[in-house]
């Protein structure tokens, strides 16, 4: 038999491993930055780029595809090239991975605090970055498909199964919902809309979750556990069950994420379903992890890597198990839209993603390095304050979630809502968001000692960028089931097979849901009444996007009593037809606005200048609101340079601006502005402010920029207009 020698490729491994907790320093601490806001929300004041909007989907961004990602290549380049005994196919490959990954987040990191965004959660990239995503997956998988090609060992261990299903099920996932129509280089619109766009931006943002988030870990789960415990796998025959189950299942779950929204009701029903059944594969899954430890338990009280594992594995387990719950729909009632939601997405994060992360480099770097761990104390110090950094974060999110969701749903006798304004929500639960951030400062704080731990290691230990290597070569053998060969024990050395049954398993789910929503009309009832935005709406619909207000606010009323009383008649899915992308939400730290225009056209509460106000400092009308001031859409001008692009843009979409409509557009927009500044005048606060403004103007010598002409005033003809196209009554 040939014995053949051969390099691992360590200097790849090296490199994302500092990029993990370099991000991760980055990711947490944008984090408890916005934890922070809650408490003192002009921490950032007056500077538009360190707003809460536009830097939440900055640190969701940093955590989930900078640090995770990054932990994700490492682990994998490191655990591939040891399973198939044979270096990666392509050094090439691996460092365009490396630095196109990297130059992706740096991308990210300037977009999105400059206000570039699609809104769409775990989404929000524009549409170059978008493309360029797709190209470094691609060049991933590319570089791993090769290197199992040319491997020296047959058959593939579990962990490579679920790589393979995480490259071609991010691939898929990413392209359909990043499909969106470009008005510039930095600005685009979703091909889908309202609803139809609800359903594939879950279907994606739930399996983002899922196969970014949870199988490539799993994978990891399946090679660092045993290496680590130094013990095999408990069962192999369970991790054929976990792998198939999960990837087919999972699919199916996302339209739980909008339980008694305006989705059709069979999809909402599919959705909860599946998430149900998803509880048996996840469970097996984290007994397989847990069982695998049988036997070392003493080695697990000393050893910081095995207690980080075990309580990752732990967290797997409790996420997946409040998951299956929350998409029970009694439960999903209570829960959505509430920071029960916060505090279930963190214990994932924080505990399955990052302690599993954390095991792994203390695992890596003394072998990377030829050493020993600088100091296990640390790790051990690391490992406690994390796990409480962890347990003072959710601990609070949840009470605060079921504070949120009591005090929402209460009546008094007379049938009116206990607490009918909004705030008195936010004011009760406060001190969580205190212990919250403490919680945050607690667990980073074990990420900069994790770091400190790390660079001491390297320091000790020496740089081996070539690890030297043999192994047998991989003899040729028939293509038939040889004899006692079980169907599986086949598929597991054909991987060609293997990706090709596994795709066709995450495809069945989203093909079930999506299609017939996108193509059978009856499915989106229409509304004769709704018509498409004004020029200036849309361009304060824009605006509303590039704030981020859809991180705080929903667009979303729920068929339940206590919000038609508190918000107006419950959202009807014909109403959002020309929604590009759809702005229903997830959290409310803010009241829903799918009524907002009502509201304001009714009671009279809602005046134009009451919004112009609002949005210079909120706490000029509520002086415990929580909402940051944002003083720069008060001074900035309009940008109407490409408002046309968009309704051209439209109207490829299905939007029906007619030739005139577009070429009426700034006349339209300039008729609409002045009647919201004459009403904006009529509180004699703003008229002396005006005056004022362009007094100082001319004092100072600078260009005065006409009411008309700033941003406000398109946001607030967008906030006028919600929920007025079809007939309410009853909104508060």
């Amino acid at each position: 038999m040939e014995i053949q020698q051969f390099r691992y490729d360590n200097k790849i491994v090296q490199k994302f491993l500092y990029a993990t907790i370099l991000w991760g320093v980055v990711g947490m601490a944008v984090g408890l930055l916005l934890a922070f806001m809650f408490l003192f929300p002009n921490v950032t004041e007056g500077i538009s780029w360190l707003s809460f909007g536009r830097l939440r989907p900055l640190h969701t961004n940093a955590v989930i595809f900078a640090f995770v990602g990054n932990a994700i290549f490492a682990g994998v380049y490191y655990s591939l090239q040891r399973l198939l005994k044979a270096r990666m196919f392509s050094d090439t490959l691996s460092n365009i991975n490396f630095w196109g990954w990297q130059l992706i987040i740096v991308a990210a990191a300037l977009t999105l605090p400059l206000g570039y965004t699609t809104s769409k959660e775990y989404a929000e990239l524009e549409w170059p970055i978008d493309l360029a995503i797709a190209v470094v997956w691609v060049i991933f998988g590319w570089n791993m498909i090769g290197t199992i090609l040319k491997r020296r060992q047959r058959h593939l261990y579990v962990a490579i199964w679920f790589y393979l299903a995480t490259f071609v099920t991010v691939a898929v996932l990413h392209i359909f919902n990043s499909l969106e129509l470009p008005v510039t280089a930095l600005k685009s619109y979703s091909v889908y809309a309202g609803v139809q766009d609800a359903l594939v931006q879950w279907w994606y943002g739930h399996n983002a979750v899922a196969f970014f988030l949870t199988t490539p870990f799993l994978g990891l789960m399946y090679y660092f556990v045993p290496k680590a415990a130094n013990r095999p796998i408990y069962s192999y025959r369970l991790s054929i069950v976990h792998f198939w189950s999960l990837i087919f299942i999972y699919i199916w779950a996302g339209p739980h994420h909008l339980l008694y929204s305006s989705l059709p009701d069979w999809a909402q029903n599919l959705g909860v379903v599946f998430s149900v059944m998803l509880i048996a594969p996840s469970w097996g899954g984290m007994i397989n992890g847990l069982l695998t430890l049988r036997g070392v338990w003493d080695k697990v009280r000393t050893d910081a890597t095995l207690k980080f594992m075990v309580v990752a594995i732990t967290g797997y387990g409790m996420a997946t198990f409040e998951g299956p719950m929350l998409s029970l729909k009694n439960v999903n009632a209570i829960a959505h839209f509430s920071d029960w939601i916060i505090a279930h997405v963190h214990v994932g994060a924080l505990a399955w993603n990052g302690f599993l992360t954390f095991g792994m480099i203390y695992w890596l770097v003394p072998r990377m390095f030829k050493t020993n761990l600088y100091s296990k104390g640390l790790a051990n110090f690391h490992f406690w304050i994390g796990t409480l950094g962890i347990v003072l974060y959710a601990l609070p999110m949840y009470v605060a979630g079921f504070t949120q969701a009591l005090m929402w749903k209460e009546f008094n006798p007379d049938g009116t809502l206990v607490y009918g304004n909004f705030l008195e929500t936010v004011t009760q639960i406060i001190p969580m968001y205190w212990m919250r951030a403490i919680g945050g400062s607690l667990f980073i704080l074990g990420m900069f000692i994790l770091l400190y731990n790390v660079v001491m290691t390297i320091r000790s230990g020496s740089k081996v960028e070539d690890e030297a290597a043999e192994a047998p070569a991989l003899e040729r053998v028939t293509k038939r089931r040889v004899a006692g060969e079980t169907f599986h024990n086949w598929l597991e050395r054909k991987p060609v097979q293997l990706t090709i049954l596994a795709t066709i398993a995450i495809l069945i789910g989203g093909i079930v849901q999506i299609i017939p929503t996108i193509l059978v009309k009856s499915n989106i009832p229409t509304i004769t009444s709704v018509k498409p935005y004004t020029p200036l709406e849309l361009e304060g619909r824009d605006l509303y996007i590039r704030e981020g207000c859809v991180g705080c606010h929903s667009q979303m009323i729920r068929p339940f009593r206590s919000e038609v009383e508190r918000y107006g008649e419950y959202s009807k899915a014909g109403e959002f037809v020309y929604d590009h992308p759809f702005l229903w939400g997830s959290k409310r730290t803010g009241p829903d606005l799918a009524r907002e225009g009502v509201s304001g056209r009714l009671h009279g509460g809602k005046s134009d200048s009451w919004h112009f106000k609002h949005m210079y400092d909120p706490r000029l009308l509520e002086d415990k609101s929580l909402m940051p001031a944002y003083p720069w859409i008060i001074r900035n001008e309009l940008d109407k340079s490409d408002t046309q692009k968009k309704m051209r843009a439209m109207v490829k979409l299905g939007v029906p601006y007619s030739e005139d409509d577009i070429e009426n557009a700034y006349e339209s927009m300039e008729t609409q502005a002045l009647k919201i500044v004459e009403n904006l005048k009529v509180d004699p606060d703003l008229e002396v402010s005006f005056r004022e403004d362009r007094q100082r103007a001319q004092d100072e010598g600078v260009e005065f920029i006409e009411i008309k002409d700033r941003e406000i005033v398109a946001l607030i003809a967008y906030l006028q207009r919600l929920g007025t196209d079809i007939k309410i009554t009853n909104a508060e």
